[in-house]
This record gives C-alpha cells, structure tokens and sequence, in this order.
C-alpha cells in the first residue's frame, strides 16, 4: 500500500478509509493477498426442559419460524447490547482516568 508509516500509526476515519480505498480501487498493485476467514464451527447448547419449553412458546407467539431461530436472535441481541454497555463502561473508565 501507498500508505505511510505515519498515517499507519495514526486512526483514520471512516472517511479517510473511504477516500483511500477508493483511491486505489483500480490499481491491482495497491491490493494486498486477500486474507480466508474460516466460519467457526456451529456450538451445541443444552437448556433445561422447562426453559426450552417456555422458549418455544414464546417463539411461537413472536411467530417465528421455530424455537432455534427465536434463541439465536435473543441471543445476537443480548450480545450486542452487552458488548455496546463493555464499550461504553470502557469509554467512562477511561475518561475518569483522564480527569
């Protein structure tokens, strides 16, 4: 890449990304190798009976298409919502180490 050590060690933004890579999108020599991302493997989870079966009724009335769908999409959501609140303490933390 074109780009310099020093722009390297400094955090572009979105838009100087865009910029950059827009700027090189035609030139072949400013692409890298392309890098394979394998998909991690599916994990096998076990709830108890009770909580399966209130699970499924609850899938069933957000009408969805079955209680597995249902569990990966609380679950997506969950995630992310505790990865936002990681950030957002990270964030504080940080700045009361400034101040």
């Amino acid at each position: 890449m074109t780009t310099k050590n020093s722009k390297m060690n400094k955090k572009l933004s979105e838009e100087e990304i865009d910029n950059i890579v827009i700027s090189q999108a035609d030139n072949e020599s400013e692409w890298e190798e392309p890098i394979r991302v394998c998909k991690t493997k599916a994990a096998n989870l076990s709830i108890p009976g009770e909580l399966a079966a209130r699970a499924a009724f609850l899938a069933h009335m957000h009408r969805e298409p079955g209680v597995e769908e249902w569990i990966k999409r609380i679950i997506r959501e969950r995630v992310e919502m505790e990865e936002v609140a990681f950030v957002e303490a990270k964030r504080e933390l940080i700045e009361k180490e400034k101040a």
